[in-house]
């Protein structure tokens, strides 16, 4: 029976496999930009729940319902980003949609007078979705 019985690894720690190959660019820079928005609309979350607890008079279920539309949305871009950081192609058309949401919030903003800050969501939608349909993040998720 000799050399049946496979030999314990050396040492007190199992060898450990790691991905060979690193992620791409583009799958790297939309992955921390999804993060950065997550923890954006944290951020405006944070200060939602701020205000709704020093508000002196206010509708109390529309407050708590676009408190909890920010938390919700803050919580889904970091999970696709973890998603999209582990290789899940299943999360890139939910990131997509997020990001072409940003295109119509965006256009509004300009038209009500804020550009300052509607043109730079414009920009950021279309650079996720980019990042996110380029030919290196299409063959990183194996898609197609």
């Amino acid at each position: 029976m000799g050399g049946t019985v496979p030999r314990p690894a050396p040492g007190i720690v199992p060898s450990v496999t790691t991905d060979s190959t690193a992620a791409p660019g583009p799958l790297r820079w939309a992955v921390w930009l999804l993060r950065g928005e997550a923890v954006a609309l944290g951020l405006l979350a944070a200060f939602l729940v701020y205000q709704d607890v020093t508000a002196t008079a206010t509708d109390l279920a529309s407050a708590l319902f676009v408190t909890g539309f920010a938390v919700g949305g803050a919580v889904v871009l970091w999970l696709l980003g973890a998603a999209l950081s582990r290789r899940r192609s299943g999360a890139r058309a939910p990131a997509i949609v997020l990001q072409l949401m940003l295109l119509p919030v965006g256009y509004y903003m300009v038209q009500g007078g804020l550009g300052w800050l509607g043109i730079p969501l414009i920009a950021l939608g279309l650079l996720v979705a980019g990042l996110l349909v380029s030919p290196p993040t299409t063959r990183a998720l194996g898609v197609g």
